[in-house]
């Protein structure tokens, strides 16, 4: 079975129901935008509009059929995570989306699910991710600020969260945000080409800084886009640990750190299985987003992998890890 492990999808149902359920959201503001809908939440700025193809099930179908992609798996859109919703809120707004995004993948069974939490509050997330477990999900996707800017994944009261991550021993999908606070990226489309990875990488490296990834060994961490670029900085991670005492080891928590293919440079790949080993990476593609790889297979095909490292990638690891039948 072949799997892509990074997805995203806004459910078209899921835009009905935030349409129709204006009044149950009030600090939700909802932007009609030349028939697409940007949202603000408690104040903030807009996000950018649902684009076509987040919600173009048929177009996103026919484009896995192309590459020989069986299944896909799909969390939200970080934009709309609302995390800066208040507590019930955030939590009804969440549980909204995994509702919406578990229907869409009943009705279409290519896709497997990954489940939004609302990570502003540690004890609500817990609760909305142990549910979402015994619903059949097999993780959740998560953003790297809790609380906007500046804000943290290791922070203490996000303890619950993690504590139901080990318990429930859900995949972790840690996804950049889309803005981190660092308007040097805002030029030369540099917000993509490098600022999702410095901004992923930060936040996993605190994770495993703080001891998070092996004092939760229950739970699977999962880092995109080649564990964003921490192969190439263990040797300084380690060193750092080596100066800095009380933090956690990179080089054992690294080996438990799950990651995808989403490089598009083949000398890179090579590099990160080197560094990570084969059974750990998964074929991804971050459809629908132009920084994606729209053709995910072939950077594995060009790895120079054995046979079985190549099932693996392609599928294996993905029908374990997420649970698919």
């Amino acid at each position: 079975m072949i799997v892509d492990c990074h997805a995203h999808l806004v459910p078209p149902d899921l835009l009905v129901a935030i349409r129709k359920g204006a009044a149950k959201f009030p600090s939700v503001r909802q932007i009609e935008d030349g028939g697409s809908l940007a949202l603000a939440f408690a104040g903030g700025k807009p996000t950018r509009p649902v684009s076509k193809p987040l919600s173009d099930i048929a177009g996103r179908v026919a484009w896995m059929a192309a590459q020989g992609i069986d299944k896909q798996v799909v969390g939200g859109w970080a934009d709309m995570f609302g995390y800066e919703l208040p507590g019930a809120e955030a939590e009804t707004w969440a549980r909204l989306t995994n509702d919406a995004l578990q229907a869409a993948a009943k009705a279409e069974p290519r896709f497997v699910p990954l489940a939004t939490v609302p990570l502003g509050d540690g004890a609500r997330a817990a609760s909305v991710l142990k549910d979402a477990v015994k619903a059949g999900f097999a993780g959740a996707m998560i953003g790297t600020l809790p609380r906007g800017v500046g804000s943290t994944l290791d922070a203490a009261d996000l303890e619950p969260f993690w504590q139901a991550a080990d318990e429930t021993g859900a995949l972790i999908h840690i996804h950049p945000s889309f803005d981190a606070g660092d308007v040097r990226v805002n030029d030369f489309g540099l917000a993509n080409g490098l600022g999702r990875i410095t901004d992923a990488a930060v936040a996993v490296a605190r994770l495993i800084c703080a001891g998070h990834v092996m004092r939760y060994k229950n739970a699977k961490f999962f880092a995109p886009m080649g564990a964003a670029a921490l192969p190439f900085v263990l040797g300084r991670l380690k060193r750092n640990a080596t100066i800095t005492p009380g933090i956690g080891d990179p080089v054992e928590a690294l080996s438990r750190i799950y990651t995808d293919t989403i490089l598009h440079e083949v000398r890179v790949l090579k590099f990160v299985v080197e560094m990570m080993g084969a059974d750990r990476l998964m074929m991804g593609s971050d459809m629908p987003f132009p920084i994606g790889d729209t053709e995910p297979m072939k950077i594995v095909a060009a790895a120079g992998l054995s046979k079985e490292q190549a099932a693996s990638i392609n599928g294996g690891l993905a029908v374990r890890l997420f649970r698919i039948q």
